[in-house]
């Protein structure tokens, strides 16, 4: 069954992101970073001070993942506790925001290197929280805003449609509940 569709010959290559294009770049300078400073570090007290610096991050790290995981389940169990005894429970509480971003600096912290550590310090820091989670939730609502309307059927249409290679995978739909009583017949094995 064919539609009479054409399939271009050449598509026209989608142009790469920004992030696609830098992020490699980025994450192969801060780990070139990270070694030389702890490099630096060694050269200027010892092996030991680096290693017993990074044993520090990691402790502490998962300390603090463990705690932000804690007070997560805890505010669920009361939010759960609060709807079957049918209270409405809070619209926002003071100790419940900034647990992912505690999550974060709390894996930063335990990733080896003082960037990390640094930027994982920084995370758990309430006002930088608090930028942090403003910053994140404009970005997001932003990038709602510019969204085009419409459903998941336009996003699968527009992937399809921009496929590099341009194929198309034609096929038919068939229904159990259609057939009736009509007895089965074997169908035929799927090939490319």
């Amino acid at each position: 069954m064919t539609t009479g569709a054409q399939t271009p010959g050449n598509p026209a290559r989608p142009r790469r992101s920004r992030l696609r294009t830098f992020l490699p770049l980025g994450l192969a300078a801060w780990l070139v970073l990270e070694i030389w400073l702890l490099m630096v570090v060694a050269g200027a007290s010892s092996g030991l001070v680096v290693f017993l610096v990074l044993v520090a991050g990691f402790v502490l790290g998962s300390v603090v993942i463990k705690r932000a995981g804690r007070r997560a389940f805890r505010n669920l169990s009361e939010t759960l506790q609060q709807q079957q005894s049918g209270v409405m429970p809070a619209a926002a509480r003071p100790n419940s925001e900034g647990n992912g971003l505690m999550m974060l600096g709390g894996l930063l912290l335990m990733i080896p290197g003082l960037v990390s550590d640094a930027m994982g310090l920084l995370l758990l820091l309430p006002p930088v929280q608090k930028a942090v989670s403003r910053t994140a939730e404009r970005t997001f609502e932003r990038k709602l805003r510019e969204a085009d309307p419409g459903g998941l059927g336009g996003v699968f249409q527009q992937a399809r449609m921009h496929r590099p290679d341009g194929k198309v995978v034609q096929g038919e739909v068939i229904r159990d509940d259609d057939r009736g009583d009509a007895p089965r017949e074997p169908r035929p094995p799927l090939t490319h």
